[in-house]
């Protein structure tokens, strides 16, 4: 026979408490102090309750960490755009988020955050991608654990990403049936899951087209740390280059300049994020704009879920985008 499933009641036995203070707890009502209805929820969660319908009770005015690679994080850069938004988005929903920086040796030595070995939040927003073995760790910790902008199978934790293969799938396509047959891409493959799938993007729109993908054409722009670094140019210089992100497409139409070439006149640049805009002296770049809210919107709302007891299989979610076609690439 199949274990019979927890009620309100066996709540109860197991808090101390009576079955109406439980139903008061999980319908989110007043009456108790936030400590029983913590203790009550959690509870709750370890015994496998399933709420009526389906229905999930998030509690009021959480705590979510929000850690991020201090590599990643500059006044200007992407991901400081992104945290400002998510605690914008947990502010609006009666919730609090609260930042913590991963230093390079922590994440070398497997240092968990204070946020979670001290028990300070509830859920953690795991914002751009740290070394395998810290993400991994984090997402055992036995705090709900949503990567943003990463994801990786095999850990236990939900992840939501942009839809970065077909991003660049879209922009390879546009340059090829625009003309150009000689098209490299820039960034290190395998520093993160997200240019690893804008390789792939743009290396499937050239197999389709029977294309070459020429190993001189594929640019490294990520140091042994992670930071950025500028690429070296080929000998062959090829008519396009697809760009991992904004940033380094920037660095790329600078270097180009350097060596004498014209962007786009003599070759086409495309980015990838629509972020940052640039300055009025900069080319408008051709990019791909991922739904940066929707990702926001998403990865919160599964962080929140997973607080008030969701247990589903933990997957990873997409938030899709539009290709952004500006001046910084032409037809040949």
């Amino acid at each position: 026979m199949p274990p019979k499933k927890p009620t309100m009641r066996d709540i109860a036995r197991e808090v101390g408490t009576s079955a109406v203070t439980v139903s008061k707890a999980i319908a989110g009502k007043p009456g108790m102090s936030d400590e029983l209805r913590e203790i009550i929820l959690k509870k709750a969660s370890e015994m496998g309750y399933e709420y009526p319908h389906g229905r999930l009770q998030p509690r009021e005015h959480l705590e979510i960490g929000i850690l991020i690679p201090d590599r990643y994080f500059e006044s200007d850069s992407y991901y400081a755009e992104i945290y400002k938004r998510l605690v914008r988005k947990l502010t609006d929903l009666g919730h609090f988020g609260l930042l913590e920086l991963l230093d390079a040796r922590d994440e070398k030595e497997l240092t968990l955050p204070s946020l979670l070995t001290t028990k300070k939040v509830d859920g953690l927003i795991l914002l751009g991608e740290p070394v395998k073995a810290y993400y991994r760790k984090a997402a055992q910790a036995g705090t709900p654990v949503v990567f943003l902008d990463f994801y990786d199978e095999q850990a236990n934790a939900d992840a939501v990403a942009g839809d970065n293969t077909y991003g660049t799938y879209r922009l390879t396509s546009h340059l090829i049936r625009n003309g150009h047959r000689k098209i490299g891409f820039v960034g290190s493959i395998k520093a993160t899951s997200s240019i690893m799938d804008r390789f792939l993007g743009y290396y499937r729109a050239m197999l389709m087209n029977d294309l070459q993908v020429r190993e001189e054409w594929i640019l490294p722009d990520r140091g042994a740390t992670g930071g950025i670094v500028k690429p070296e140019l080929p000998e062959e210089v090829p008519t396009a280059f697809v760009c991992n992100c904004d940033m380094t497409a920037r660095m790329m139409i600078d270097l180009l300049r350097d060596k004498g070439y014209r962007v786009p006149e003599d070759i086409s640049v495309t980015g990838f994020d629509d972020y940052p805009p640039g300055s009025e002296n900069d080319i408008p770049l051709s990019t791909f704009r991922i739904d940066t809210d929707g990702m926001i919107e998403l990865a919160v709302k599964t962080l929140l879920d997973r607080c008030a007891g969701d247990r589903k299989p933990f997957g990873r979610l997409v938030v899709s985008g539009q290709p952004v076609y500006r001046e910084s690439e032409i037809p040949v």
